[in-house]
């Protein structure tokens, strides 16, 4: 059951992403401010922000 739960989480998490791209766009924007990164840097931090915090949402959102 742990793999079908697993797999349910992820399939949750896409429409999670329309909540999560402000926060990934705001995290880059201070990174960028406050230790001025790269580009591609700042793009890895938005995309993975965003799909931790897609992530961390559906996960709260199955087990609560």
């Amino acid at each position: 059951m742990l793999l079908h739960d697993f797999i349910i989480i992820l399939v949750m998490t896409f429409p999670m992403f329309l909540f999560s791209i402000y926060p990934g766009i705001k995290a880059s924007e201070y990174l960028d401010k406050k230790y001025t990164i790269s580009e591609s840097q700042k793009r890895v931090v938005m995309v993975s922000v965003t799909f931790l915090f897609a992530l961390t949402l559906s996960t709260l959102l199955f087990y609560v």
